[in-house]
Protein backbone atom coordinates (compact mmCIF):
# COMPACT_ATOMS: atom_id res chain seq x y z
CA UNK A 1 0.00 0.00 0.00
CA UNK A 2 0.97 3.53 -0.85
CA UNK A 3 1.80 6.29 1.26
CA UNK A 4 -1.52 7.82 -0.40
CA UNK A 5 -3.46 4.69 0.21
CA UNK A 6 -6.09 4.40 3.00
CA UNK A 7 -7.98 1.44 4.50
CA UNK A 8 -10.89 0.59 6.39
CA UNK A 9 -11.74 -2.78 6.85
CA UNK A 10 -14.91 -3.96 8.59
CA UNK A 11 -17.00 -7.27 9.09
CA UNK A 12 -20.52 -7.09 9.55
CA UNK A 13 -23.33 -9.65 11.01
CA UNK A 14 -25.76 -10.83 8.46
CA UNK A 15 -28.31 -9.04 10.01
CA UNK A 16 -30.82 -5.97 8.62
CA UNK A 17 -29.04 -3.85 11.72
CA UNK A 18 -25.62 -4.32 10.18
CA UNK A 19 -27.06 -2.39 6.63
CA UNK A 20 -26.83 0.36 8.00
CA UNK A 21 -24.03 0.53 10.01
CA UNK A 22 -22.21 -0.43 6.47
CA UNK A 23 -23.48 2.43 5.10
CA UNK A 24 -23.24 5.40 7.39
CA UNK A 25 -19.17 4.00 7.47
CA UNK A 26 -19.33 4.53 3.43
CA UNK A 27 -21.02 7.62 3.80
CA UNK A 28 -17.85 8.73 6.04
CA UNK A 29 -15.02 7.13 3.87
CA UNK A 30 -17.02 8.80 0.67
CA UNK A 31 -16.59 12.25 3.12
CA UNK A 32 -13.37 11.66 4.02
CA UNK A 33 -12.91 11.00 0.50
CA UNK A 34 -13.85 14.56 -0.90
CA UNK A 35 -16.94 13.60 -2.84
CA UNK A 36 -19.35 16.04 -2.75
CA UNK A 37 -22.90 15.29 -1.19
CA UNK A 38 -24.61 13.58 -4.71
CA UNK A 39 -21.92 10.93 -5.35
CA UNK A 40 -21.55 10.33 -1.26
CA UNK A 41 -25.71 9.32 -1.72
CA UNK A 42 -24.43 7.24 -4.83
CA UNK A 43 -21.98 5.57 -3.10
CA UNK A 44 -24.09 4.84 0.25
CA UNK A 45 -26.56 3.46 -2.09
CA UNK A 46 -24.37 0.94 -3.96
CA UNK A 47 -22.64 -0.12 -0.54
CA UNK A 48 -26.14 -0.68 0.86
CA UNK A 49 -27.45 -2.97 -2.11
CA UNK A 50 -24.29 -5.22 -2.25
CA UNK A 51 -24.65 -5.35 1.48
CA UNK A 52 -28.03 -6.40 0.95
CA UNK A 53 -27.36 -9.14 -1.69
CA UNK A 54 -24.84 -10.24 0.67
CA UNK A 55 -27.31 -10.89 3.13
CA UNK A 56 -30.17 -12.21 1.08
CA UNK A 57 -28.40 -14.42 -1.56
CA UNK A 58 -25.08 -15.16 -0.65
CA UNK A 59 -25.31 -15.75 3.07
CA UNK A 60 -28.96 -15.93 2.75
CA UNK A 61 -29.72 -14.47 6.51
CA UNK A 62 -27.13 -17.05 8.18
CA UNK A 63 -25.81 -15.48 11.14
CA UNK A 64 -23.14 -17.31 11.36
CA UNK A 65 -21.76 -16.32 8.13
CA UNK A 66 -20.32 -12.86 8.61
CA UNK A 67 -19.72 -9.75 5.80
CA UNK A 68 -17.20 -8.12 4.56
CA UNK A 69 -16.17 -4.58 3.60
CA UNK A 70 -13.39 -3.14 2.56
CA UNK A 71 -12.85 0.65 1.32
CA UNK A 72 -9.95 1.75 -0.24
CA UNK A 73 -8.79 5.23 -0.65
CA UNK A 74 -6.59 5.38 -3.63
CA UNK A 75 -5.04 8.94 -5.17
CA UNK A 76 -7.50 8.34 -8.46
CA UNK A 77 -10.60 6.40 -6.85
CA UNK A 78 -12.54 4.79 -3.64
CA UNK A 79 -12.33 1.00 -4.12
CA UNK A 80 -15.05 -1.23 -2.24
CA UNK A 81 -15.44 -4.37 -1.79
CA UNK A 82 -17.90 -6.45 -0.11
CA UNK A 83 -17.21 -10.06 0.53
CA UNK A 84 -20.14 -12.78 1.46
CA UNK A 85 -19.78 -16.25 2.27
CA UNK A 86 -22.49 -17.88 -0.58
CA UNK A 87 -22.41 -19.85 -2.96
CA UNK A 88 -20.81 -16.94 -5.57
CA UNK A 89 -22.35 -15.96 -8.66
CA UNK A 90 -22.08 -14.84 -12.34
CA UNK A 91 -22.39 -11.11 -13.15
CA UNK A 92 -23.10 -12.27 -16.96
CA UNK A 93 -25.77 -14.53 -15.35
CA UNK A 94 -27.99 -12.00 -13.67
CA UNK A 95 -31.17 -10.88 -15.43
CA UNK A 96 -31.66 -7.48 -17.17
CA UNK A 97 -34.53 -5.69 -15.25
CA UNK A 98 -35.22 -3.36 -17.98
CA UNK A 99 -35.99 -6.47 -20.24
CA UNK A 100 -40.14 -7.11 -20.75
CA UNK A 101 -40.27 -10.31 -18.49
CA UNK A 102 -38.53 -8.63 -16.00
CA UNK A 103 -39.43 -4.86 -15.71
CA UNK A 104 -42.82 -5.57 -13.55
CA UNK A 105 -40.43 -7.25 -10.93
CA UNK A 106 -40.26 -5.65 -7.58
CA UNK A 107 -37.01 -7.12 -7.07
CA UNK A 108 -33.69 -7.87 -9.09
CA UNK A 109 -32.29 -4.12 -9.63
CA UNK A 110 -29.96 -3.76 -6.80
CA UNK A 111 -26.73 -4.62 -9.23
CA UNK A 112 -28.61 -2.66 -11.95
CA UNK A 113 -28.14 0.40 -9.74
CA UNK A 114 -24.85 0.00 -8.54
CA UNK A 115 -23.89 -0.23 -12.10
CA UNK A 116 -25.49 3.43 -12.57
CA UNK A 117 -24.12 4.85 -9.52
CA UNK A 118 -20.09 3.52 -9.87
CA UNK A 119 -17.82 3.37 -12.56
CA UNK A 120 -16.85 -0.23 -12.34
CA UNK A 121 -18.54 -3.54 -11.31
CA UNK A 122 -16.70 -6.55 -10.67
CA UNK A 123 -17.74 -9.98 -9.58
CA UNK A 124 -15.07 -12.80 -8.23
CA UNK A 125 -15.01 -15.47 -6.06
CA UNK A 126 -13.75 -15.26 -2.82
CA UNK A 127 -10.60 -17.15 -2.25
CA UNK A 128 -12.33 -19.18 0.31
CA UNK A 129 -15.86 -19.82 -1.87
CA UNK A 130 -18.67 -16.84 -1.84
CA UNK A 131 -19.16 -13.71 -3.70
CA UNK A 132 -16.47 -10.51 -3.64
CA UNK A 133 -18.18 -7.54 -5.54
CA UNK A 134 -15.90 -4.76 -6.07
CA UNK A 135 -16.91 -0.85 -6.66
CA UNK A 136 -14.79 1.69 -7.89
CA UNK A 137 -15.71 5.27 -8.08
CA UNK A 138 -13.43 7.45 -10.03
CA UNK A 139 -12.61 11.28 -8.18
CA UNK A 140 -13.97 13.52 -11.27
CA UNK A 141 -11.83 16.89 -12.71
CA UNK A 142 -13.40 18.85 -9.56
CA UNK A 143 -12.79 16.54 -6.54
CA UNK A 144 -11.80 18.17 -3.41
CA UNK A 145 -9.54 15.75 -1.93
CA UNK A 146 -9.49 14.29 2.15
CA UNK A 147 -8.61 17.28 3.82
CA UNK A 148 -8.39 19.76 1.07
CA UNK A 149 -10.50 22.62 1.54
CA UNK A 150 -12.39 24.95 -0.26
CA UNK A 151 -9.91 27.85 0.06
CA UNK A 152 -6.52 25.17 -1.12
CA UNK A 153 -8.82 24.14 -3.80
CA UNK A 154 -9.89 27.90 -4.91
CA UNK A 155 -5.74 28.80 -4.62
CA UNK A 156 -5.32 25.51 -7.24
CA UNK A 157 -7.33 27.38 -9.77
Amino acid sequence: MSPETRRVEMTLETKIESMDLGEEVARRVAATAGFDEDERHKICMAVRECLINALQHGNRYDPRKPIGVTFTLLPDRLMVQVRDQGPGFDLAGIPDPLSDEHLLKSSGRGLFLVRCFMDELMVESGRNGGAVVTMIKRYSSNHRGAGESEAEKEKQR
